[in-house]
């Protein structure tokens, strides 16, 4: 029997619980506080120029996301570009080059080992050696630790932790090596290094975040008499008594009128999910737990440059150096992923605390002059605009040991969607798509 459910929350977990329901033949209705649909990936306008709130890379083992994305009716072909495994740093004493061919798995890492350029002998053996007792660990540890502690187990060299697995953990987990869950990271590396070649691909998106997914899933739920309400914060959820005849839940939301559901699936962030939770006394100890999450930050800064000025690559790593006022881990040539914004590059910090606490002007300043040294261009010291965006909560903390809670709840007939829910993976888009469907699969069970 077709029930009536509600989503809080117009993020990816969010639209991937309401896509699960909707197909199941349940009528839906999304509510999302914000004008822009995505989340915390989501797009944002600013002197006339349509951006991300951060910029995302995807990985080829975003199974869920990308069968979702297609389900939607994306063009994964136009709105993703898809590149092979790759580190690649500027050309110089720092530099490293990484590049793994187009070969069945576990061929295009040898191969991408044996080609790499700026690595010694002794950096390549620790690299070979951490992949191949990985897998034969079956990349499982008995005992979580930080992924510093699991680097220094497998006598990884130092150049091959500042080159490779800093800017990977720091990319995949938001989280510093020191603090950060050896066992979530293994589980990444898993579903990529070491599964098929595919998996280990980098996607970029060319769209913006919001049209990537939210947008075009928004449009196919309406399409299907499905209802999405933006600008539409729910400020209480209130649960019918037992055994009364009305709907089980009923949504204030302000400046409309109640909305009345068989369910709810709490797709909200943490820290909004608990203030949700916080008036049901069933749900106390849960909300103290959403209110627990540490945040971790990503900064993402803009630079625009002259219309012709461009990246080698479409995007590469850089050497983060926070004590000499480096902090970028990453640039991305925007223009060779949308021609619309040619000479647009995009500078990542990832767990951005630091960085974060600096006033924009200064920190983009500081940003466009290790362009200018890292990549010895002169006249990247000078962008002739630029825009700092923090995401002050982008993820929480993934550190070792990190109890997530499930995705049902102590209420009935209401469950939780996020990237912070119990999984392998850490706050990634493809742990708030793979949450987003769990959750709507137990709501569907227990209205059953």
């Amino acid at each position: 029997m077709a029930k009536r459910f509600a989503v809080v929350g117009g993020g990816w977990a969010g639209f991937s619980a309401a896509v699960e329901l909707a197909r199941s033949g349940h009528q839906v209705a999304i509510f999302e506080a914000a004008r822009a649909l995505g989340g915390r990936a989501r797009r944002v306008e600013f002197d006339g120029r349509t951006l991300d709130n951060g910029q995302h890379i995807l990985l080829g083992a975003y199974r869920e996301t990308l069968r979702l994305m297609r389900l939607v009716g994306v063009d994964l072909d136009a709105a993703i570009l898809t590149l092979p495994l790759q580190m690649r740093y500027p050309a110089g004493d720092a530099g490293m080059d990484f590049v793994a061919p187009r070969l069945p798995a576990p061929f295009h890492v040898g191969i991408a080992l044996l080609r790499a350029r700026g690595l010694s002998r002794e950096d390549k053996l620790a690299l070979a050696r951490f992949s191949t007792t990985a897998r034969w660990m079956g990349w499982q540890l008995h005992t979580d630790c930080t992924v510093s502690e699991l680097l220094e187990r497998f006598d990884q060299t130092p150049r091959l932790v500042q080159l490779m697995w800093r800017p990977l953990c720091l990319a995949a987990l938001n989280t510093a090596p020191e603090r950060a869950s050896a066992q979530v990271f293994l589980a990444v590396l898993r579903d990529s290094l070491g599964a098929r070649r595919a998996a280990s691909d980098m996607l970029l998106p060319r769209a913006d975040l919001s049209a990537l997914f939210p947008d075009a899933a928004a449009a196919w739920l309406r399409s299907k008499g499905h209802s999405v309400h933006i600008g539409a914060q729910v400020s209480a959820m209130h649960a019918a008594a037992p055994h009364a005849e009305s709907a089980p839940w009923t949504l204030e939301t302000r400046g409309a009128a109640p909305h009345h559901c068989d369910g709810v699936v709490l797709a909200a962030s943490p820290l909004a999910s608990a203030a949700l939770l916080a008036p049901h006394g069933a749900a106390a100890e849960l909300a103290a737990q959403l209110n627990a999450f540490a945040p971790e930050p990503i900064t993402t800064c803009y630079l625009q440059y002259a219309p012709g000025t461009r990246l080698a690559t479409p995007f590469h790593a850089l050497v983060d150096d926070p004590a000499n006022e480096r902090w970028a881990q990453f640039v991305f040539d925007r223009g060779q992923l949308d021609a619309r914004q040619a000479g647009l590059f995009a500078v990542v910090i990832s767990a951005a605390s630091a960085a974060a606490a600096l006033p924009q002007e200064a920190l983009a300043q500081a940003l466009a002059r290790q362009l200018a040294t890292d990549l010895a261009r002169p006249e990247l010291a000078a962008p002739s605009w630029s825009k700092v965006i923090t995401e002050k909560r982008a993820t929480f903390a993934c550190t070792p040991a990190l109890a997530r809670p499930d995705n049902v709840t102590p209420l009935a007939g209401l469950v939780l969607a996020g990237d912070y829910t119990r999984g392998d993976y850490p706050a990634t888009l493809e742990m708030a798509v793979r949450s987003g469907r769990a959750a709507a699969q137990a709501l569907a069970r227990a209205a059953q």
